[in-house]
Parts: structure tokens; C-alpha cells; sequence
């Protein structure tokens, strides 16, 4: 019999294989009517907030997909403010860009942006929109599913632990009211609860995405002197920021899963360093080339038929998450 620790790696180096594939593959597909992507004619229209280290990937990745597929990417300038934001959609909208790619600086926001947007679709990306703001062929959503990335965090640090029926976590969150933060915590929290798991999170704090300040404020929790089973943090950043933190002070990552998401640069060298144990890759160039073979979709065929991806409701293009440990993360260089 197949114990259930092969069976999960089992289904991490098929999910590696796929994801290789699909990144060899430049994640070429079929756009609206099934034929091969091309974005000839097609004007795009880019706009994101002030950029972290995964923005920058996702924007590179538009960039590179549009150019691979034909498509006319104009990116705007990074966005301080919401203001700034519904400025250069509107300009967008009046200079006859057929899609507006949008990284949104608030996702609350969404209906303040797409009226800005006019009769331009609108495809968000990274921050994902309240569902009820979306609409099929018109307001859609391309990411990966934050359920996914919390449920493989915290199957993850219970099965290293040799899955006890109680844990002290420690929990640094992202952006305070960033879909992605609200979400990956809440899959943590509920994965637990499912499985019977008695959690005590005895720190739970928002480090803004950031290493520096998740650093600090672990070096905060440590004077607290409680006991803590592992770390659970939404991104790699801060997942980085509390290794660094124990090391200063001792403690020994090997016995202290300490896991984050992205599986940037940085977080597979922590892995293969020793550091981190554990990551979730997030494929931005995967994200990034599918809102482009959306927004090719849209424009030429005014629907996303047949793009790989695509939710049942047309609300969505989903890109699986993939799970990252020692071994499985030299195939993320």
C-alpha cells in the first residue's frame, strides 16, 4: 500500500512536471474561437500599483507575453493611490486600447475602475475583485485560488510535525484588506478546522508582503517567550524575514517549519539554504501570459471561450499553485 506521504509526492512532481511544461511551453494555448494565440492588432493597456518583488515578475511577464504574442502592451506608470489609478483608466479608455490589464491598487475599488474603464474590458490581475464585481467576457479575474496555497501551507507544516492533534502557530500576514492576505489566512485557519487540529496562534500580525518588517517584528514575538511549532506566512518576503530573526537568535529552522508562498528567487535559495522549508510557487509568468491570451480572447472574439483555464461561471482563469520543498525546488530555478 502507498503510504499518504508518497501519495503527496506523488502529486507534487506531477504538478512540477506540469507547471515545467507549461512554462517550457511559454504557456502557448488556444484563445477564444480555439485557434493559436495571436495578439496582432490588439492594443493592451497595463496599469499596477507600486511594484513588491512578485508585481515585478507578474509585470515582466505581461510584458514578455505580449511581445511573444503580437499584442501592443503599453504599461503605465505604478499607481500611489486609487486616484492615480482611475486617472489612467479613463486615459486608457479614450485612447482606443481594446483591454485594460489591471493590477488593482484596491480591490474594493473594482466598480469605481471598470466605470472609469468605459466599454473597455477589464481584466484584473494579483488583487482579486469581491465576485459579485465580475462578469463574464466583460470584468474577470486571472490568478491562482488562495485556498489552494493555504491548504498545501498547513498540510504541509502538520504532516512535518507528525500531524499533532494540537500546534502554537505563528502567522505573518500581508497587506491588511488584500484579497490575497485575507485569503490565504483564512484557508490556514480553515484547513486546520477541517482536519481537527486544536491551533493556538499565539502571534498573528500583518508584515505588509515585507522582509524587513517581518524580521522585526519577530524579534517582537520572541520577547514574548511563548512556544511556537512553526511559521506560517503569505509570501516568501516575510517568510525570509522571520529565517533570518531565528537564526540571530538560535533556533533551529530544521525543527521550526517556517513556509511561505510565491516560491520567488530568494525563497527556493532559503529552501535549498535550509532556511525555509516549505513554499507554494505562484507562476507569474503562468499568470502573466494568461491575462494576456485573455485579453487577446476578448478583444478579437469578445469572449474567453476556450481558454485554458476558464471557471465553470466565466468569471475566472485559474493557474495552479504547485508545492515547493526540498524536494522538488531545484526544478524552480
Amino acid at each position: 500500500m502507498i503510504s499518504n506521504m508518497n501519495i503527496r509526492k506523488i502529486v507534487i512532481s506531477i504538478l512540477t512536471c506540469t507547471m515545467i511544461l507549461m512554462s517550457l511551453a511559454g504557456c502557448s494555448g488556444s484563445a477564444g474561437a480555439g485557434g493559436s494565440v495571436s495578439g496582432s492588432g490588439v492594443k493592451i493597456f497595463c496599469t499596477t500599483p507600486v511594484l513588491d518583488d512578485f508585481k515585478g515578475l507578474l509585470l515582466n511577464a505581461i510584458k514578455d507575453s505580449g511581445s511573444k504574442y503580437g499584442a501592443t502592451v503599453t504599461i503605465g506608470d505604478e499607481c500611489a493611490s486609487v486616484d492615480e489609478q482611475v486617472k489612467q483608466i479613463r486615459e486608457a479608455a479614450s485612447s482606443s486600447y481594446d483591454v485594460i490589464i489591471c493590477n488593482p491598487v484596491d480591490s474594493e475599488t473594482a466598480l469605481q475602475l471598470e466605470i472609469a474603464a468605459g466599454d473597455c474590458p477589464v481584466v484584473f490581475i494579483n488583487s482579486q475583485p469581491e465576485e459579485d464585481k465580475l462578469e463574464p467576457n466583460r470584468y474577470m479575474y486571472v490568478g491562482s485560488n488562495e485556498n489552494d496555497a493555504a491548504s498545501f501551507q498547513a498540510e504541509y507544516v502538520w504532516k512535518e510535525l507528525g500531524n499533532p492533534s494540537s500546534m502554537n502557530i505563528v502567522v505573518f500576514q500581508g497587506q491588511p484588506g488584500h484579497p490575497a492576505a485575507i485569503g490565504r489566512t483564512a484557508g490556514v485557519r480553515d484547513y486546520f478546522k477541517q482536519n481537527n487540529v486544536n491551533v493556538t496562534y499565539v502571534f498573528n500580525d500583518t508584515a505588509y508582503w515585507d522582509e524587513t518588517k517581518a524580521y522585526e517584528e519577530f524579534l517582537i514575538f520572541l520577547k514574548t517567550n511563548q512556544p511556537f511549532d512553526a511559521v506560517i506566512c503569505n509570501n516568501d518576503s516575510m517568510a525570509i524575514g522571520v529565517v533570518r530573526a531565528m537564526n540571530e537568535k538560535g533556533f533551529d529552522t530544521a525543527k521550526i517549519p517556517v513556509v511561505g508562498v510565491d516560491a520567488t528567487d530568494a525563497g527556493c535559495d532559503s529552501i535549498r539554504e535550509g532556511g525555509m522549508q516549505f513554499t507554494v510557487y505562484q507562476s507569474a509568468v503562468g499568470q502573466g501570459a494568461a491575462a494576456i491570451e485573455l485579453s487577446i480572447a476578448l478583444a478579437k472574439h469578445g469572449s474567453a471561450a476556450g481558454v485554458e483555464g476558464l471557471s465553470d461561471d466565466g468569471l475566472y482563469v485559474w493557474v495552479p499553485y504547485v508545492p515547493v520543498d526540498s524536494s522538488n525546488v531545484n526544478s524552480f530555478k
